[in-house]
């Protein structure tokens, strides 16, 4: 595995996970949100993921178990592979309390709301931004395992996974204005929380690394295809359809499906 490889996937995860400081930038940097941009922008990255998981990242895993495993026996692999992430990311999202979920829908508009500074919100804040740092570790090793295997879609899903951590940062950054009415530190709790994705990746592949074999990135990689299909299908289309309306989240959709298809399209 080339040191390149690493420091590209790497990167990338740093990207798509910091960008919960954008939309914690958003929050307070500007006076309105712009409700159908951000609900065309999450459907076109829910087109983007699930294009991409099912079209290409179930296929490569596929290909990788039966070359190793067989066509009957690679192919099981596969789909027990792709629902265990569907799995793993539906149980971190039912560990999350619904009245703390940070992706409950939240706008630029919220943060002139009276500040409170009640101990127990503050604590909700933080518990909120806790909480989306978990959430973020399995699209960590997402981002770095497509940048580790192929960077031809690992740069596609970064961008999907920026866009859809928008929101997210819009979420955290306002219960803890609320409960502090401190910008600066409601931005930078916002911003670390991202980091739960470079983080998460480092960790994941520092463990994994040892018994890093065909085998296991056939898994991994099917797992990733799951949990970005959980992700789109229960988070970015539902709060793309919230921002804005019906047809513009689909309208981004297929966008997103279009663009991945032609970008898969220049490196066959």
């Amino acid at each position: 595995m080339e040191p390149n490889n690493i420091l590209f996937a790497f990167a990338l995860t740093l990207f798509a996970g910091l960008s919960t400081g954008i939309g914690s930038a958003m929050a307070f940097f500007t006076k309105r949100t712009n409700k159908s941009f951000l609900s065309i922008s999450l459907g076109f990255s829910a087109g983007v993921m699930i294009y991409v998981s099912l079209v290409e990242i179930f296929s490569k895993a596929k290909d990788i178990l039966t070359q190793v495993h067989g066509d009957k026996q690679g192919y099981v692999y596969t789909v027990l592979a792709f629902f265990s992430g569907v799995l793993l990311i539906a149980i971190i999202d039912r560990l999350i309390p619904s009245y703390e979920n940070p992706h409950e829908i939240r706008s630029v508009e919220d943060i002139s709301k009276p500040k409170t500074t009640d101990k127990k919100l503050m604590r909700m804040g933080l518990f909120s931004a806790l909480i989306i740092a978990i959430h973020n570790f399995p699209e960590g090793i997402a981002t770095f395992s497509a940048g580790l295997v192929d960077p031809s879609i690992a740069i596609p899903i970064a961008i999907a996974i920026a866009i859809h951590n928008i929101p997210e940062g819009i979420a955290v950054s306002i219960p803890i204005y609320y409960a502090t009415g401190n910008r600066k530190k409601a931005f930078i709790l916002s911003f670390l929380s991202g980091l739960a994705e470079p983080v998460g990746a480092l960790l994941g592949f520092l463990v994994l690394r040892p018994f890093f074999n065909d085998t296991l990135f056939g898994v991994l990689f099917a797992s990733v295809a799951g949990i970005m299909v959980f992700i789109s299908l229960d988070e970015l289309l539902p709060t793309a359809e919230e921002y804005g309306k019906h047809h513009q989240a689909i309208y981004g959709l297929i966008a997103g499906m279009m663009v991945m298809a032609v970008s898969l399209l220049l490196f066959v």
